[in-house]
């Protein structure tokens, strides 16, 4: 972008300074900005050193009323929640809320595709970016997945193709959508910050609800809570499936994975590859290898560039390996295979790795719960591992209170529930009872806040604490 930025000169706040409070408040000074931060956290807490953010004025400990005078735009960090009173107060004074997401989007020079999703975004983004460096791309890969891309927009070239993993944090504040816009599924999540899963999915619904008729929107066939979804679509509506086929998108029949309609060069069907060429586990990722399928492929209606031929699909998806924390194999010790499923904060999430595996199951869940339903994942539990180990506080807001009475009154088989006060002590009792043959799967289900910052920070954990077996 050249020129000068429209935010020169103005007071923009930042509210929340973690990942993308910080990517904003290294950015906004470069186009001009006159940049405030805002966190309910101290200086201590955030390990901020006033002296390495030049240009930036801070007030930390809480959110002083003064921090909205002069301010033409605030920029909300993705953990902070749109109701606390001075944001509420801002929007009654026509002060507009915006996010690093938005403003990335707003001066981006090259074509966006964007992701979301309730599970598997940052799986099918990753493949989407690697299927896209086969075809000889230059990609920038980032937004919910870890990296803030505004840090890269002075270096983006206008040929160039961004992937963007997108929250329904970000979105809830969107008023664009990418070029290309990709919804893998939809079910309850992040219910205890949208409040229900109508205004869930109304945030989710912001990925398309701004795309004009030379857009591609991408589907799930199979997800029929996200189907209300087809109705925003303004261009070429592609579809993917694991159970139909489909004219306009990706499908699998039998063991194999097609393209056709807009997803190919020549609108007949052709085989992408075989399901044993993938070597992610579990149906959930066949899934999400057919969502990249139908995105790469279709990507030409939106964009100047050519849709990826089948044969370059195929070999990024035969090299392509599991993303940390997600079914990732740690390490397979005496015969036991140690797997990091940390991603998985919900429900939906244990139940799918649990699918994914014939093996004997040590499981281990706990964390911080978000007001989701448990019955049904703690039957497939049950029945599909040996031993379950419940590990956290037992505090109102935790997996271990919801999920101890309920498994109590399903019965299960003696000794098969364990319970330990951490990640540390359920590693520790998983190593006394698993055996040759099993897999010790930490799958939570609940989210990481009772005793991390997040879900990496968790997974990394186990990983140290199963490599020091």
């Amino acid at each position: 972008m050249s020129g000068r930025d429209f935010l020169a000169g103005k007071r923009v706040v930042v509210f929340g300074f973690g990942r993308q409070g910080r990517a904003l408040a290294r950015w906004l000074p470069t186009i001009g900005a006159d940049v405030v931060v805002t966190d309910s956290r101290s200086a201590r807490e955030l390990a901020v050193r006033r002296r390495d953010w030049k240009g930036v004025r801070f007030y930390l400990g809480g959110h002083p009323e003064d921090v909205l005078i002069g301010a033409r735009l605030i920029c909300v960090s993705g953990g902070v929640p749109l109701d606390l009173p001075l944001l509420v107060e801002a929007r009654e004074h026509g002060i507009p809320l915006s996010n690093d997401a938005q403003l990335f989007l707003e001066r981006c020079p090259a074509p966006v595709i964007g992701i979301t999703g309730s599970a598997g975004k940052t799986t099918t983004a990753s493949l989407v970016a690697a299927i896209l460096r086969q075809a000889g791309y230059t990609v920038w890969l980032g937004g919910n997945i870890g990296n803030p891309l505004l840090r890269d927009l002075a270096k983006i070239n206008p040929m160039d193709i961004v992937v963007m993993e997108l929250s329904s944090f970000q979105l809830e504040l969107m008023g664009s959508s990418p070029q290309v816009a990709a919804i893998l599924n939809l079910t309850p999540n992040h219910l205890d910050r949208h409040g229900s899963l109508d205004k869930y999915a109304a945030a989710k619904s912001n990925i398309l609800r701004h795309q004009r008729k030379q857009d591609v929107a991408v589907l799930c066939q199979d997800d029929r809570v996200s189907q209300p979804f087809a109705q925003l679509v303004a261009g070429e509506d592609l579809r993917f499936s694991s159970y139909e086929m489909v004219a306009n998108g990706a499908f699998m029949l039998g063991n194999r994975l097609l393209v056709s309609g807009a997803a190919s060069f020549d609108g007949a069907a052709h085989v992408v590859c075989r399901r044993d060429d993938i070597s992610l586990r579990g149906d959930h990722n066949v899934s999400n290898v057919l969502a990249a399928c139908a995105i790469t492929g279709g990507m030409g209606l939106a964009t100047d560039r050519p849709g990826i031929a089948p044969e370059v699909m195929r070999a990024a998806i035969r090299d392509f390996r599991p993303v940390a924390h997600r079914l990732e194999v740690v390490r397979t010790q005496n015969g036991v295979s140690w797997v990091n499923d940390s991603i998985a904060t919900a429900p939906e999430r244990l139940h799918a790795a649990l699918q994914s595996y014939d093996e004997p199951l040590v499981l281990l869940i706990g964390g911080a719960d978000k007001d989701l339903p448990w019955q049904a994942t703690l039957q497939v539990a049950l029945r599909k591992a040996k031993h379950i180990v419940v590990f956290g506080e037992g505090g109102e807001k935790q997996v271990a209170s919801k999920v101890m009475p309920l498994l109590s009154l399903m019965r299960p088989r003696q000794g098969q529930v364990l319970r330990a006060d951490t990640l540390a002590d359920a590693v520790e009792c998983a190593a006394r009872v698993a055996l040759a043959g099993d897999v010790v799967l930490l799958s939570p289900g609940g989210t990481s806040y009772d005793a991390y910052a997040d879900f990496a920070e968790r997974g990394n954990h186990f990983r140290q604490l199963v490599t020091q077996l």
